[in-house]
């Protein structure tokens, strides 16, 4: 799932890409408006939705509550992360942590063979570049063996040799 924000004026930019387990739309529980951001499923998803009233209530039993504090510390976490690298990785490091992370091959869940069909505009949206990038550097790891295309975009392990290396 491809979590997104907009500001009033600005275009919309990729803030998160979600995997099983994730939650959104917590925002709402601070009082914010509605729509802050827009989730969208990338590939077939079940979501449970939770009233604001309910979740409150469940925060308010201990268990849960910490529960869902190491979670959203987890999240903030991988914010920062995400924003630093934004600012400091190159455009290649980031289209392969994004690869890495659709494929489930970063570690988290179980790992699948081929990526939902995902063009490379919404790709540069995810990265943080151009389409015309993404076309560059799809067409490099190809060619170094990192990923294929058979009708989707299947993602090999390998392709961590990219975050190691720079």
């Amino acid at each position: 799932m491809r979590l997104t924000s907009r500001s009033k004026h600005q275009p919309s930019a990729v803030t998160a890409i979600l995997g099983v387990g994730d939650f959104f739309g917590g925002l709402c529980l601070v009082g914010l408006p509605l729509r802050m951001s827009t989730a969208v499923a990338l590939t077939s998803s079940s979501i449970r939705v939770i009233k604001k009233e309910s979740m409150i209530r469940m925060l308010q039993k201990k268990k849960l509550s910490n529960s869902f504090v190491s979670y959203l510390l987890s999240c903030i976490k991988k914010y920062q992360d995400h924003v630093a690298e934004l600012l400091t990785s190159p455009a290649e490091r980031r289209l392969a942590r994004v690869l890495l992370r659709l494929a489930n091959l970063d570690g988290k869940g179980p790992s699948v063979s081929e990526l939902p069909t995902i063009n490379h505009q919404v790709l540069a949206e995810m990265v943080g570049t151009t389409r015309s990038r993404i076309n560059v550097l799809m067409n490099r790891f190809r060619k170094q063996g990192f990923i294929s295309y058979n009708g989707g975009i299947e993602v090999r392990k390998s392709l961590r040799k990219v975050l190691r290396s720079q």
